[in-house]
C-alpha cells in the first residue's frame, strides 16, 4: 500500500501560481521600501545644494517644452559617477542639485549628449541654431529640427497654476513670484523658453 505525505510549505508555494505571485510582490515591495524610504530622511536627498533656486517662470515653461517634446528620449540629467563621465561632462550628480525638480530627469539614457551641465557652456544663439537646425552645427547629429518652437509663444496663463501646484510640493515659490510669473513670459517664444532651461541646468554646480 503506497503512502502519502500532506505537502510541505514550501511545495505548497511552489505549486500554487497565485501564492508564488503574492509572495514575490510582498518581497519585492518590502525590499523596495528598506531601499526608498531612509531616502526621504537624509538630508543629503531632501535639501537643495548651496546656491540651487528654484526655476523662474521662463525656465520653468521650458522645462515642461523640454518634456513634452521628448528630450530625455535622447538626453539624460545624470552625471554617472564613473571616470569616464566625470571626464567629459564635469563633477557627477548629486540628488540635492534636483529638489525642485517634478519629476526629475535622471535617467541612463545616452543617445545624445549628457545635459546635466549643458548650462551656460553655449551661447543662447548657439542653442537656437542648434535646436532649430542641428546639423548646421554638428554634421553629424540625428537630432530632429524643433523649428515650430520658434513660432509659438508661451502662455502666460499657465504660469500661475504651475507654480502653485509646485509650491505645493516644496517648491519655495512665493506670492510675488506667482503673481509675477505671467508677465516674466509675455511675448516669449516656446524656443526662448527652452533656451532658458538649458542654460540653467547644472549652474549651481559650477
Amino acid at each position: 500500500m503506497a503512502q502519502t505525505h500532506a505537502p510541505s510549505g514550501h511545495e505548497k508555494i511552489e505549486t500554487s501560481n497565485f501564492l508564488m505571485i503574492v509572495l514575490i510582490l510582498l518581497v519585492a515591495a518590502v525590499g523596495g521600501l528598506v531601499e526608498i524610504v531612509p531616502l526621504f530622511f537624509q538630508r543629503s536627498t531632501t535639501q537643495p545644494v548651496e546656491g540651487l533656486k528654484p526655476y523662474t517662470a521662463l525656465q520653468l515653461s521650458g522645462r515642461d517644452i523640454y518634456i513634452r517634446e521628448g528630450c530625455y528620449n535622447c538626453h539624460s540629467q545624470m552625471i554617472r559617477p564613473l571616470r569616464g563621465d566625470t571626464l567629459r561632462y564635469g563633477p557627477f550628480s548629486k540628488a540635492g542639485e534636483f529638489v525642485y525638480d517634478h519629476p526629475f530627469q535622471w535617467g541612463s539614457k545616452r543617445t545624445g549628449p549628457d545635459l546635466a551641465r549643458v548650462g551656460g557652456k553655449y551661447s543662447d544663439e548657439w542653442h537656437r541654431i542648434h535646436l532649430l537646425n542641428p546639423r548646421d552645427l554638428v554634421p553629424e547629429s540625428n537630432m530632429p529640427a524643433y523649428v515650430w518652437l520658434e513660432k509659438s509663444n508661451v502662455d502666460p496663463a499657465d504660469i500661475a497654476p504651475k507654480m502653485k501646484a509646485l509650491r505645493i510640493v516644496g517648491v519655495p515659490y512665493s506670492d510675488e513670484q506667482i503673481a509675477k510669473g505671467g508677465d516674466e513670459v509675455k511675448g516669449k517664444t516656446e524656443l526662448d523658453a527652452l533656451i532658458a532651461y538649458l542654460q540653467v541646468m547644472g549652474t549651481a554646480v559650477k
